[in-house]
């Protein structure tokens, strides 16, 4: 694949853009009549399935229809994407709604937003969740380097992929339902979940989703500029540790905690499940 196949497969992003600003736009309108802004979550996570979805179908419409490389490549290759993608797609977005939407108030990360912008909310939650749908194409393009992959062949690189990808998918649904589990415990109130992986990782929900999108720069990696696939891994790392993951949940878990949780700071690996600390 050189730079013309490139040139030919970019404008999948802008429709894919243009399909996530559309949802979005439907969430603010949303937000506007809830005041909840949680949904975008939900929204943000179905966007990724959605452009999975859209780039496998698009590009074995091509394949059929042209015998030139740029249309070429495997049919199971797109499939897999797709499939996968809207597997871990469908998981998150339902434990979401469980978890955060339905009977329950707003997100804390956004009641918080919304006080510091008072009059402004609704305008800056408009900017907000327009952002949230180009990050959704910026990390979708792992996804359309694999499906335009115009080699038949799968290759090992692949196969390693897909079964990293299984790692992470278990992982990160045995960590969502494990906390699950314990919050719903009345006994639970107030103590810190150290069950199961939630004693060798203090995140260990952010941990597999990390390793998720590994999975998919491993996959594309087999790909002419699957290089550029490592961009999702890196920018999801950046927002797990800097941004909206460990940062603001471990404030709002001292703040609600306290001691308890301060000494599960100091003997609980952050992100990597690991062996404790010693105490």
């Amino acid at each position: 694949m050189d730079l013309d196949h490139l040139t030919h497969v970019a404008p999948l992003l802008l429709w894919g853009w243009l399909l996530a600003a559309v949802v979005m736009l439907a969430v603010w309108l949303v937000e506007l009549a809830r005041r909840d802004a949680t949904l975008v979550d939900v929204a943000w996570t179905l966007n990724l399935g959605f452009l999975a979805v859209l780039y496998a179908v698009v590009t074995g419409v091509e394949a059929h229809a042209s015998t030139a490389e740029v249309a070429s490549g495997s049919n199971a290759r797109r499939v897999a994407v797709a499939v996968l993608v809207s597997a871990w797609s469908l998981r998150l977005a339902s434990h979401l709604v469980v978890d955060r939407v339905i009977g329950k108030p707003e997100d804390g990360r956004y009641r918080t937003l919304r006080q510091s912008w008072g009059a402004n909310a609704h305008r800056n939650f408009l900017v907000f969740f327009q952002a949230q749908a180009l990050l959704d194409v910026v990390l979708s393009l792992p996804f359309l380097l694999i499906v335009a992959n115009p080699s038949r062949d799968v290759g090992a690189i692949e196969w390693l992929a897909v079964a990293v990808w299984s790692i992470a998918f278990v992982g990160e649904s045995v960590a969502d339902r494990q906390l699950a589990r314990f919050k719903r415990d009345p006994a639970s109130k107030g103590r810190t979940c150290r069950v199961g992986l939630w004693n060798y990782s203090r995140h260990p929900n952010y941990f597999f989703e990390w390793l998720h999108w590994v999975a998919y720069a491993l996959a594309a990696s087999a790909a002419p500029f699957g290089a550029l696939a490592w961009s999702a891994p890196a920018i999801m790392l950046f927002l797990l540790f800097k941004v909206t993951g460990i940062p603001a949940t471990e404030a709002h878990a001292v703040a609600s905690r306290g001691q308890d949780y301060v000494d599960y700071q100091r003997t609980t690996s952050a992100f990597v499940p690991w062996f404790k600390k010693g105490t």
